[in-house]
């Protein structure tokens, strides 16, 4: 299915925009299509990187966290099946193969991570959280805290689960309902483990 709105073009950006863009291609290889779909409005833009930049990467801000880089990417992955976002689940499907260097990983936490075999018991518990965040987000009490205090989790990192759930909530619906298609090259990344160099 093609997108229905055009991705917009690098050159016709504001420089602030283009700048981080470049710095993505730099960084990557190439420029993940939400960077381009998103510009066509780039106050809209701003604030959604901002906010994910913010939970993604929290060092960027000064802020510490419990929660590694593969656990942020699980939790997104693993919802964004949940809310079947094709966009979502193979962008950070491959994020969280690399992190993780588990090239299995991804497939297992979006068909269902309850039989994943790569995640630990303090992953599972997260994502159960998550998943009742993603789904069921009015009955969430105070008994589903224990589970993750349990885990080592503190209260931030269990609002940084819920933060990550609900705002890859808002990205699903915007790249699902405008037809917003992963780059070819996430298909392959992290799925083969690279040969190590001898030493």
């Amino acid at each position: 299915m093609p997108a229905r709105y055009p991705l917009a073009d690098l050159n016709t950006l504001p420089d602030d925009i283009k700048a981080k863009v470049l710095e993505v291609q730099e960084k990557a290889g190439f420029v993940p299509n939400v960077f381009l779909g998103l510009a066509r409005r780039p106050a809209e833009w701003r604030a959604f990187f901002a906010y994910h930049d913010a939970l993604m990467e929290p060092e960027s801000t000064g802020r510490t966290s419990n929660l590694s880089k593969g656990d942020r990417e699980m939790i997104v992955t693993t919802t964004s099946a949940a809310n079947q976002c094709l966009y979502c689940v193979v962008a950070h499907g491959a994020l969280l193969r690399i992190y993780e260097k588990k090239p299995q990983v991804a497939d297992q936490v979006a068909i269902n991570y309850r039989k994943a075999t790569d995640i630990t018991p303090r992953q599972r518990a997260m994502l159960d959280f998550a998943m009742k965040v993603c789904e069921r987000s009015h009955e969430i009490c105070d008994d589903d805290f224990a589970p993750l205090h349990a885990h080592g989790f503190d209260d931030e990192d269990i609002w940084d689960i819920a933060a990550i759930t609900a705002f890859f909530g808002l990205s699903n619906r915007i790249a699902s309902f405008s037809g917003m298609q992963p780059n070819p090259e996430f298909y392959l990344m992290g799925r083969v483990p690279r040969d190590k160099k001898p030493a």
